[in-house]
Parts: C-alpha cells; structure tokens; sequence
C-alpha cells in the first residue's frame, strides 16, 4: 500500500508538471512575445471630423469593427494632424507588433522613411489613397487621381472649345496632388487653355476660400476653375459668390460629395467632379486583414474609377444620408 501511495503521488506530480507548461505555452509565456495568436491590424490615417477624410475615417473604423465581429481581428486607430504625429503614432504601432499596417500619408515625402521603417521591421503595409516615394508599400490602394485630372481636362477643353483661362487650385505636396495636377495638364496641352493661376488649397474649404478670394482679386478675367478636391470647390465657389464674380462660366471638384452633387443638381455654379470614394479604405482593411492571416494578395496596386459625374448623372450616385 505504501508504494502504491508513492506511486500516485509522483503521477499526479507528472500532471500538474505538464499541465503547468501547456498554460505557458497557450499564453505565449516567452518574454516580448505575443501573448496569443490574435491577429491585429494597426491603421495610421490624419485627423478629420468632415469631408471626404471624415468619412474616410469613419469608413475605416466600420470595417475594423465588422472584421474583429466576424473574424475574432483586433484594431488599433490613429490619427494625426501632422506627418511628426504620424510617425510618431507608426513607431507605436510598431512597437506593438501589429501584424500589417494601413497607413494614409499626410505627405508623401516625408512619411516615404517611415514607410521603409515598418518594411525593415518585416510588418506587410498597405497604403491608402497618397502613394510613397519609395517601394516599401506591400498593396497600395487609391483612385485614378490621373485619370480625374485627365478627365477633368478633357472636359475642360470641351465645355471652353479649347481656349480660355483657367485657374487650378491643389492638393499639399503629395502623390495624389501632382497625378491629378499632371493628367489635367497632359489633356489641356493642345488647347489654347492658359492656366493662369496654380495654388494650394491644402484639401481645405477654408483654406480654398482665402486662396480664391485672392486670386480673384489679381485677374479680372477667369473663364473655370479645377479644383482637385470637392471641399475645396465648395470654398472656390463661397469666394466667388462674395465676390459677385459673372465671368467664371463653371468649377469642378473631385471626389463625390453630397454638398457638391446638391449644387449640380440645382443647376449651380460646379457642373462636374469625378469620383475618389473615401469607402476605398475599407478595400484596404479587407486586404490588410487577408495579409495578417498569411495570405498573398493578389495585386499590389487596386485603382478605382475617376467616373464623371455631370448633371447628366448626378441621380445615381446622389445620397441624401451620406455623410460625405
């Protein structure tokens, strides 16, 4: 009996024994290692309440949510108001070895070395609407941002019959903003069209109004406008209308805004813009997802369409409860 009592207390010994390293090992018990296997996703976008980044953001969040509900994928959201912040808030998400990132660039150039820092760090990282400067992007996201300004050209020319004077007024220094800047110059080349004025918005209604009012007041003389954003045609459009301006025949924008398809729709002063869905980060999250599962994606670079939007068709794409 004696060795028998000796006997079952070394195999109880042997089970708590096991037991004890099968918790360590489910809970990751290795020092700076993951404390499970759940996949995270961090995303790094600028800082909006409104417009086209607001609904952006907004978008982003949504699809974050429905991916952790129906694949058990956690999140981490930041946002910055300038490209210090962003790197900063990248560092973090580094730091937290998320498994893939989705980064909008406030600039282009100067988040392109915190781009190669997450790819040096080995974290697959898929970009959103303003490319890199270098190739450390994984999957990169966006919309025709040439093909609006081609687009825009082309019915530039048309609706002017090839001559006239035309202001631009742009995005910050970015990819987005010289791809839009360059098709709609490539398109206007051989026409008489002279762009007699070129500045920077900064994608801001505010900030186009003041820019506007300006360059009202240093030529008498302006035939359209294009502006490379639907917030920023709003702000054209206010300083026009302060200014009790009769010369300038129409403005166009980009990006598909209920405020702008309003004013088509009212026969107003912006006649076309040309679509560049904020609801493209949910396309991103989906691929970032996929990749933090150990899927390759299948493209590295997603484009979706510039499509003209006029009078013509405002009724398709017109939502009276977006919130963009």
């Amino acid at each position: 009996m004696k060795g028998l009592k000796k006997l079952l207390v070394f195999m109880l010994s042997l089970v708590t024994m096991f037991g004890l390293v099968a918790c360590n090992s489910e809970t990751g018990g290795s020092e700076g290692g993951k404390e499970d296997d759940t996949l995270k996703i961090g995303i790094s976008l600028p800082s909006a309440t409104h417009g086209w980044m607001g609904a952006l953001i907004d978008s982003a969040e949504k699809q974050a949510k429905a991916l952790k509900e129906s694949d058990g994928i956690e999140y981490v959201m930041t946002n910055a108001a300038d490209p210090n912040k962003q790197a900063n808030d990248v560092d973090d998400l580094i730091a937290q070895d998320v498994d893939v990132i989705v980064m909008l660039p406030i600039e282009s150039a100067a988040l392109s070395p915190v781009g190669q820092k997450i790819k040096d760090a080995g974290i697959p990282l898929v970009i959103v609407d303003r490319e890199l400067g270098n190739d450390a992007a994984t999957v990169v996201v966006k919309g025709d941002n040439e093909g609006i300004g081609v687009n825009a050209g082309k019915y530039f020319v048309e609706k002017l019959n090839g001559k006239g004077k035309v202001v631009e007024i742009t995005g910050p220094p970015s990819s987005v903003t010289e791809q839009r800047g360059a098709g709609f110059k490539e398109a206007m080349e051989k026409s008489d069209i002279e762009i007699i004025a070129s500045q920077s918005g900064d994608f801001s209604t505010e900030k186009s109004l003041e820019v506007m009012q300006n360059i009202l007041q240093a030529h008498p003389e302006i035939d359209a406008v294009f502006t490379q954003d639907d917030g920023m045609a709003l702000g054209v459009l206010q300083a026009i209308k302060e200014a009790g301006r009769k010369d300038i025949q129409f403005v166009t924008g980009a990006g598909g805004g209920k405020a702008v398809f309003e004013d088509m729709k009212k026969d107003g002063l912006i006649t076309a813009t040309f679509l560049y869905s904020p609801t493209m980060v949910e396309d991103a999250v989906k691929i970032a997802a996929d990749i933090a599962k150990g899927n390759k994606p299948a493209e590295s670079m997603v484009v979706k369409e510039a499509t003209q939007v006029t009078k013509d068709n405002v009724d398709e794409f017109y939502d009276p409860e977006s919130k963009f």
